[in-house]
């Protein structure tokens, strides 16, 4: 036998280490993504603190619901990521009749019609879900056809996206609806797609949105268009938010005022301050710096994310973790942008940071999804 000193000298890992290694890949887990999940989520529980008013009993609802969160991550990173594949058009169909349902006894909240309230079961939202269910369903069909897909492919693609995203709309969730498009989207782009169709579908988008705008479009979504133009065409109704959050932007500077001493948030002039509109109460209290951590925070998420999808040993893998992290990121970057002023308000809260129940659990979904195909990536395709 191979002498332990010998392993330890030549090797460069201790019983420790190989102990420690095992114990992770046992778990299915992966140290440095989770570690990073469990920063984002301590940074976000203390902007949270401050952001509902110094409300103790919000932030411990939310840390519940985190701690649930990984407890579902751990159990789904569990399964090999081919069970998923396998299950992929069940899940589908599954998520298609909940969103039936959400249109049949529904419940309202924020003005959206997009909450299921069952007996014996919390209140949630079946369109998160579909986030990771759509590119589920993508990347099991284009995984076993030729790439990059030709176009009936994409055809039956485009089919399998707009189904969903067309129910979530009309529970007038139109954040939600684009979400699940991308995340469906990402997919088709990760298989290969060619440059001109790419070009073709954005000028067609392009053709098509003064008709949406002028036929299609609800009056409160003709208010926002026009508000992301000129937020002072109306200080005091449309435009409110993202002034009153430009403003709290502006005045955290560098260094930020410190914690739980933002003006803005802490006089209720930003609404929405402990889900949309977050970002804002984070940057007067932290300032540059602040938004910087948690950037980078989550550009770390995304860099592990990534190197998980290059390392997946099956196109069906490869597929849904790239559709899985570029989700996410677009998930933060619509909100920064939406705060910020440099895209419509469309309703998302920024991930791991604002109150959330469902949406907090459904991305650990995902993240377990990374996992599994992390730990279980030499596993033969099928």
């Amino acid at each position: 036998m191979i002498n332990q000193d010998f392993i330890r000298q030549y090797s460069g890992f201790s019983s420790d280490n190989l102990r420690s290694k095992s114990i992770w890949r046992m778990l299915h887990l992966d140290p440095p993504l989770l570690v990073s999940l469990i920063l984002l989520g301590c940074f976000g529980l203390m902007v949270l603190y401050s952001a509902s008013g110094e409300n103790a009993a919000e932030v411990q609802r939310q840390a519940l619901t985190m701690l649930v969160a990984v407890v579902v991550m751990i159990f789904v990173a569990q399964f090999d990521v081919h069970f998923f594949r396998r299950w992929a058009p069940s899940m589908y169909a599954g998520g298609l009749a909940l969103l039936g349902m959400v249109l049949l006894i529904g419940v309202e909240a924020n003005g959206a019609r997009s909450w299921l309230d069952l007996p014996g079961l919390p209140s949630f939202q079946p369109s998160e879900l579909m986030k990771f269910v759509v590119p589920a369903l993508l990347a099991w069909y284009l995984a076993s056809r030729p790439l990059p897909p030709r176009f009936k492919h994409l055809f039956w693609s485009a089919l399998m996206i707009l189904i969903p995203a067309a129910l979530i709309i009309v529970q007038n969730d139109t954040g939600t609806a684009i979400m699940v498009a991308m995340s469906g989207v990402f997919v088709v782009l990760l298989a290969g797609i060619r440059w001109r169709i790419i070009f073709s579908g954005l000028f067609a988008l392009l053709l098509v949105s003064p008709a949406w705008y002028l036929f299609i479009a609800q009056e409160h979504q003709r208010n926002r268009i026009l508000t992301f133009f000129n937020p002072y065409r109306d200080p005091t109704g449309a435009g409110y938010n993202i002034i009153q959050s430009q403003i709290a932007i502006g005045s955290g500077g560098l260094y930020g005022k410190g914690w739980g001493e933002g003006a803005q948030s802490q006089l209720d002039f930003i609404p929405e301050s402990n889900t949309d509109f977050i970002l804002a109460v984070l940057a007067e209290e932290f300032g540059l710096l602040g938004v910087l951590f948690l950037i980078a925070l989550y550009l770390f998420v995304l860099a592990r994310g990534l190197y998980i999808s290059f390392g997946a040993q099956d196109m069906f893998s490869r597929l849904l973790a790239g559709s899985i992290i570029l989700t996410f990121f677009f998930y933060v970057f619509v909100n920064m942008a939406m705060v910020s002023g440099l895209l419509p308000v469309i309703g998302l809260p920024l991930p791991l940071i604002s109150r959330g129940g469902t949406s907090i659990v459904t991305l650990f979904i995902g993240f377990g999804i990374l996992m599994s195909i992390k730990t279980h990536g030499h596993l033969k395709s099928r």
